[in-house]
């Protein structure tokens, strides 16, 4: 009897494996932490290799907690870290080179050098996203002109890309014993190198990039029964189990979420921020900073469209008060110091480390706390620190009401930040409208789990998901609009001092 989908959910600071049941109920997890690699400043890389382990064992550790028999698994869903590159050997499955994060920024004279010839939006019409050092198209040319031996290899097919979804299905599916090298189109959406209308990888923007078409992934839909192969009897789940669902992590969540018709949104509060909007059918170009994506495409479904505002700092700031300066023991402390005053103080913080995203797309720009006085503490700087998320969402949702017209009347909220009662309270304030946590927050990996489940008829439709989809917590904006006002403007003009701080 298949009683569970299990979802692997392969995120920025660690892995997950959890095991869903039918009425979308997390019913066993692990999650093991990985290493945070810095070579230099601005550099940020991940060991492939320990995330496989990482792998391994989260999903050793779910079978045997749970005593869960392999056969009890109907399918297999994965998520991941997008944009998050790996080039590796088709034969001996070993990384040619750690894998460059997506928050990485190395790879800016690169992306200045292509903007030279039509500026940042080069690109925008075909891939929907400007150039920039966020995405895996930079980041595989910045390997394939940096490390002499990958380019042969690459022509010649021996050397794989994949971002972290294809690397995990790739060994899950036999690895170097014929594993399966795919990838669905929500990741292939966030390379740069995908064309949002055939959903194929653009050959003219692969001869900009120098990359061979060799060394890529076939794009599959998100949710398909027959495209991605079965996991391998040597490997962790020791037994042949459909793998039917891929998704990069915020897609997911919006299938998790079930955002499925056009205006409805999700945020997501993790490492980093990233709220979607669903757009339908519809390609939308934005003229507001945001990204235009893919959602999700389920079978032989269309392909249904998103808008998308990303944030490259949020729960990372928290980690950093936590892991650089030891103002917390814990992560979760950040709510207690910050109930040790009333307000910030007058500060703002804008974590602004890898420069700023949505809307702005600034390489440029460095993080910054202004209005510091000798009255400011700990706590204030923990209140700030919550208060920049909140802000930096503010900003997001304002850029996507006007490119798609659609005024938002609620947030649906997940991630890790939604059991932080002070940032909800404060996200609700600054947005002006009510934000929602559904019972089950773990929306990500749940999404991979949907994925997975009706491509194998675990779950019939859409419907079922919807059905699935309880509310948790509605958080009320208590705020008065001229209070609102005055405190969006101070940000507005926090976020100015951030510019320019690195020269070209």
């Amino acid at each position: 009897m298949n009683k569970y989908i299990a979802a692997i959910d392969q995120g920025t600071t660690s892995t997950r494996c959890i095991l869903f049941d039918h009425a979308g109920n997390a019913i066993h997890s692990a999650q093991k932490e990985h290493q945070q690699i810095y070579p230099q400043p601005g550099w940020v890389e991940h060991d492939p290799l320990e995330i496989w382990q990482r792998t391994h064992e989260v999903i050793h550790e779910v079978l045997t907690k749970g005593n869960i028999h392999p056969a009890e698994i109907n399918a297999i869903g994965i998520t991941n870290q997008r944009e998050t590159t790996i080039v590796w050997d088709r034969t001996t499955g070993k990384p040619y080179y750690n894998a460059i994060v997506w928050q990485d920024t190395r790879t800016k004279p690169i992306c200045d050098q292509l903007a030279m010839d039509g500026g940042q939006d080069r690109f925008r019409s075909k891939v929907g996203l400007p150039l920039t050092t966020y995405f895996s198209g930079p980041k595989i040319k910045w390997m394939l002109d940096n490390l002499p031996s990958i380019r042969p290899a690459a022509e010649s097919g021996e050397a794989l890309f994949g971002n972290i979804d294809s690397w995990i299905i790739w060994w899950l599916t036999g690895g170097s014993q014929g594993g399966i090298h795919v990838t669905d189109v929500t990741n292939a959406s966030r390379t740069m190198l995908m064309n949002l209308e055939s959903l194929d990888w653009d050959d003219d923007i692969l001869e900009t990039f120098t990359i061979p078409r060799k060394m890529l992934p076939r794009i599959v839909s998100s949710s398909d029964s027959l495209l991605y192969g079965s996991t391998a009897t040597d490997g962790p789940f020791k037994t042949n189990i459909p793998i039917c669902g891929d998704l990069g992590d915020q897609q997911a969540a919006l299938v998790g979420q079930a955002c499925f018709n056009p205006g409805e949104a999700k945020n997501t509060y993790g490492t980093g921020c990233f709220m979607l909007l669903n757009t339908g059918s519809r390609v939308i170009q934005s003229n507001r900073g945001l990204l235009t994506t893919l959602g999700y495409k389920l079978g032989d479904s269309p392909a249904v469209y998103a808008l998308e505002g990303s944030i490259a700092i949020t729960g990372a700031l928290v980690q950093w008060l936590r892991d650089n300066l030891g103002m917390i023991a814990q992560s979760s402390d950040i709510e207690q110091l910050a109930l040790t005053v009333e307000d910030n103080g007058g500060i703002y913080f804008v974590p602004a480390f890898s420069g700023l995203f949505a809307p702005y797309w600034r390489t440029d720009a460095r993080g910054v706390i202004v209005g510091l006085t000798r009255f400011i503490n700990k706590g204030h700087i923990a209140r700030a620190a919550l208060e920049a998320t909140a802000y930096q969402t503010r900003e997001v949702l304002d850029a996507m009401e006007a490119d798609s017209g659609v005024k938002l009347r609620s947030l649906k909220a997940d991630g890790g930040m939604v059991n932080n009662q002070v940032l909800m309270q404060f996200q609700a304030d600054i947005l002006g409208v009510p934000v929602v946590r559904p019972v089950v927050a773990e929306t990500t990996a749940l999404g991979a789990a949907y994925a997975a489940g009706l491509a194998t008829g675990f779950w019939s439709s859409l419907d079922d998901l919807r059905h699935n989809w309880q509310i948790s917590h509605t958080w009320e904006p208590q705020m008065d609009a001229a209070q609102r006002v005055k405190l969006f403007k101070g940000w507005l003009k926090a976020v100015k001092r951030t510019l320019d701080w690195v020269e070209k």
